[in-house]
């Protein structure tokens, strides 16, 4: 008929790939990854999260701990100071401060990693570190450096502090020992911290790590004495403590000497094995994020 419209041609079909040219906007083909290597912009968003969260409580996660590791040395420096006692060539006061820097920084590392993916398992918002393109390592790394952050933070804070107290002396004697001996306890802590938060379901479970494991690894590491008091079977059992070679090779950076053992050379070793240790700890971390155990159930 002769008033009858035309049929109409069909339309193209756009690939599915989505390759334009021109001007036009050119999409990755189906399958293929849009970052590749290290999303550097994720990760540090995250780690930024992590250190503004810490940051909008600063009263409670960097004052609060200088606060009382200050009365730590008040009571300790009162109670077995006196009579000009001298630990290692130095006063008591000056031979329990770098302990009890380095013991805050720790503890604050810990108390950092274990609650961030902890809150977000119990609120329900789990789902936000989950589902953003960040590899299992780029996760980790992001809430492990937020939490040695903090630990410097509270270490800073905790050294200025002392400061007050007369009788403390913190001159540094070998900066390496102090910057490695920091960094591998607040790392060690943050894994340990992490790997807390990937069991724990509820803020019990937290706790009870803190109060029966760290705790009480903390306070027999020797922080307020030196393990040649003890008797031969309790010297062996606070040589198989990490937290003992954190805080005597932390205070070997201020004071030039420890009771880990005879000469640098087994500082070294010291150095090494922790350094070894966080590793070890760190990857097989690094496996259990990866595999979803508690978190993508």
């Amino acid at each position: 008929m002769a008033d009858q419209a035309p049929a109409a041609s069909p339309v193209p079909e756009a690939p599915l790939d989505s390759e334009v040219s021109g001007e036009g906007t050119r999409f990755q083909p189906r399958g293929e990854p849009v970052i590749t290597g290290i999303n550097r912009i994720g990760l540090w968003s995250l780690y930024m999260k992590e250190v503004r969260r810490f940051l909008k409580v600063q009263t409670q996660t960097i004052w609060a701990p200088a606060v009382t590791t200050l009365l730590f040395l008040v009571i300790f420096t009162v109670a077995l100071g006196r009579e000009g006692r001298m630990v290692l060539g130095v006063p008591f006061a000056s031979f329990v401060a770098p302990g009890l820097i380095v013991m805050g920084m720790m503890q604050n590392a810990f108390a950092n990693s274990s609650f961030s993916l902890l809150s977000g398992k119990i609120q329900g918002t789990i789902i936000d570190l989950l589902m953003p393109p960040l590899s299992p390592g780029e996760l980790m790394t992001g809430i492990v450096a937020a939490a040695v952050t903090r630990a410097v933070m509270v270490g800073c804070t905790v050294a200025a502090a002392m400061l007050l107290w007369p009788g403390v002396h913190l001159g540094v004697e070998h900066w390496w020992a102090v910057i490695w001996f920091g960094l591998m306890g607040a790392i060690m802590l943050s894994v340990m911290g992490l790997a807390t938060s990937i069991w724990s379901e509820k803020f019990d479970h937290n706790a009870a790590i803190t109060n029966f494991v760290i705790a009480p690894l903390s306070l027999l590491s020797g922080t307020f004495y030196v393990i040649d008091n003890l008797h031969g079977v309790f010297q062996g059992i606070s040589r198989t403590n990490p937290f003992f070679y954190v805080i005597s090779g932390f205070r070997y950076g201020f004071l030039g000497e420890s009771d880990i053992g005879e000469g640098s050379g087994a500082i070294v070793q010291a150095a090494l094995g922790l350094g070894v240790l966080n590793l070890a700890m760190a990857y097989v971390v690094y496996r259990v994020l990866k595999s979803g155990w508690k978190l993508k159930d």
